[in-house]
């Protein structure tokens, strides 16, 4: 750890690669930068913070590790779980803090901490107000996204989850070439797709003539951007509010330095972190904070070592397979810890769990397809390696992956299961990577991906699990399923599973035999949507110590703070709302501290 001043030249340690291993070196660092604020990660919650700390007259500088920036944010679904949001309530929506503390103290149990729980029912809609008002973020409402718990005390039926409005990446002129692209397995034909109406519009695409021409609309607007700007400019979800954060910060004077990880903390005799040592372009540059470092730099879900030490289902840290950038790799814990932060790992549950398929892609490699919403849908049901179904699969992934897990337990490999669909059920709606009828089916079945059997027990052969078993399993579920009735698992309970299933399916959105040969099933794996465990902070984001006092000059958003929810996963987007949050928290007390 250096101690030196950072007013000039300084010695700090840089990792130096060798053939085999990398080591600490010694070396003098001459380039130097002063700015108020050094953000380390360019995520929604990094960005927050520069927006917010710009917006009150600071000099922010953001370092990324990656050559694009947007983080883990810039591929996610982009919604954000905000109770008392101002958008829903402009809806219509009741809500209070009161309902909402109550439910996250029920989703945290043991795990729950009033005061940051507290800061954070607080300060969301305060948030959410000021990104609407004063910068280019947008958000629509899901009055009907249900909390994924919503008849527990306090839980409710829609309106605490709002998503960024697609986003006009023209706007961002030249930096839009530096924008991380959305996940690519989740794109048709490469084009993002917003949630709800827009989603539904290609879904009812062979239904509906407005559907077809708002499709039709979108795929030429597309091909007109990628031929003349190299991507689609019409960004949505999780790209949107990656871009629209950066062209706010950029509004606001904000330098994004890309291929530039932070490598070492700088911190003065006194024990206060006065800024960082960047790598930018293979030469170290230290970097001097006057009013404080935010480490936002996305958690850890590509660190092997953590995840072998923290992930039960990966006892080599090898089984598990995340939809994240690949430079997520806990280099903001690292660095807290060398500072003397504190790490709260004590969480039920290290991250947020979400079964994904693995994709072979043309070229060999392997892509992540994160499953949202087609478990929900009528005519899918999930298997273990047993055969037998083991969970209500329109619940949430997170508690999809704990019930995957535990169904495991004793089978020999990593935990994996089924998702199985019929013919009427997959050429409707597809499975994971596998998209619905117009688009063709063959190459799914050719590359492996999908797997087909002429009748539950030629599919049940072809996937490795017992006929006698699974042929058991499809029937007892379609003879209530007729009925819309689901008595074992009770699939379509919720107005969370409602929300995901198929409102034309009647009288259950969530339930339909699977009666239709042949049938096909999708090997899923587990993943994660980000991490939980991380640095223990103080009710203003500030790093603690062991002994809970807090580190002068550090302070950690996003997946690099431990999680307010207690190990759980209360609702769609409890990582970005607390991210974004925290970091308008954290941008607004930098400019109050002199």
């Amino acid at each position: 750890m250096s101690s030196e001043s950072s007013a000039g030249p300084a010695a700090a340690r840089v990792p130096v690669a060798t053939a085999d291993t990398v080591e600490p070196a010694t070396i003098q660092t001459r380039e130097t930068e002063t700015v108020d604020v050094l953000v380390v990660g360019s995520g929604a919650g990094g960005l927050s913070v520069a927006v917010t700390a710009a917006h009150r007259g600071l000099d922010v500088l953001v370092v990324e590790k990656e050559p694009v920036y947007g983080g883990t944010t810039a591929r996610s679904g982009g919604w954000l779980w905000i109770p008392c949001n101002g958008p829903s309530a402009r809806e219509g929506i009741q809500d209070s803090i009161k309902a909402a503390r109550t439910y996250l103290q029920h989703e945290a149990g043991n795990h729950f901490d009033p005061a940051r729980v507290d800061a954070f029912l607080e300060n969301g809609p305060k948030m959410v107000d000021f990104f609407e008002a004063e910068t280019e973020v947008a958000f629509v409402t899901g009055t009907a996204f249900s909390d994924y718990h919503p008849t527990v005390p306090g839980g409710m039926e829609g309106g605490r989850s709002i998503c960024a409005a697609p986003f006009d990446g023209r706007k961002l002129g030249d930096e839009v070439k530096r924008l991380r692209p959305p996940l690519k397995e989740i794109t048709v034909l490469g084009m993002m797709i917003g949630s709800g109406k827009e989603l539904l519009h290609f879904f009812n695409v062979t239904k509906s003539l407005t559907s077809a021409a708002f499709v039709a609309k979108r795929l030429i607007s597309h091909v007109y951007d990628v031929a003349t700007k190299g991507r689609s400019m019409r960004l949505t979800n999780g790209n949107a509010l990656a871009g629209s954060l950066a062209k706010s910060a950029f509004d606001r004077g904000v330098k994004i330095w890309t291929s530039a990880p932070a490598v070492d903390l700088v911190v003065s005799p006194e024990g206060v972190v006065t800024g960082a040592v960047i790598d930018r372009d293979g030469h170290p540059v230290t970097v001097t904070a006057r009013r404080g470092v935010v480490m936002a730099s996305g958690g850890f879900p590509q660190d092997l070592d953590r995840r072998k030490r923290l992930f039960p289902h990966a006892p080599t840290g090898a089984e598990h397979h995340s939809p994240a950038p690949p430079g997520n790799t806990g280099d903001g814990l690292r660095l807290a810890e060398s500072a003397g932060a504190a790490l709260d790992e004590s969480l039920p549950n290290a991250a947020a769990w979400v079964p994904v398929s693995k994709v072979p892609w043309p070229d060999g490699s392997v892509g992540v397809f994160p499953h949202f919403i087609d478990r929900a849908k009528p005519g899918v049901i999930a298997v273990a390696p047993n055969g037998r179904r083991f969970v209500n699969e329109g619940n949430s992934y997170h508690d999809f992956v704990q019930a995957l897990v535990k169904a495991c337990e004793g089978e020999p490999g990593e935990a994996r299961g089924w998702l199985i669909i019929d013919h009427r059920a997959v050429r409707k709606y597809g499975l994971g990577f596998a998209k619905p009828f117009p688009l063709p089916i063959a190459p799914y079945l050719h590359s492996g991906y999908l797997k087909r059997g002429g009748t539950p027990a030629d599919l049940a052969r072809e996937i490795g699990v017992d006929p006698v078993a699974f042929e058991e399993t499809v029937a007892r579920f379609n003879g209530p399923a007729a009925a819309g009735e689901d008595p074992d698992f009770n699939k379509g309970s919720t107005a969370y599973n409602r929300f995901q299933g198929d409102p034309e399916i009647k009288p259950n959105p969530c339930v339909h035999p699977l009666n239709t040969p042949p049938y096909y099933a999708v090997e899923v794996v587990v993943g994660d949507l980000g991490t939980f465990a991380g640095i223990r902070t103080d009710a203003n984001a500030q790093a603690i110590g062991p002994d809970g006092e807090p580190i002068p000059g550090l302070y950690a958003v996003g997946n690099d703070n431990a999680s307010i929810m207690g190990g759980n996963y209360p609702g769609g987007g409890i990582t970005l709302g607390p991210a974004m949050t925290f970091g308008y928290m954290v941008g607004n007390l930098l400019a109050e501290r002199g």
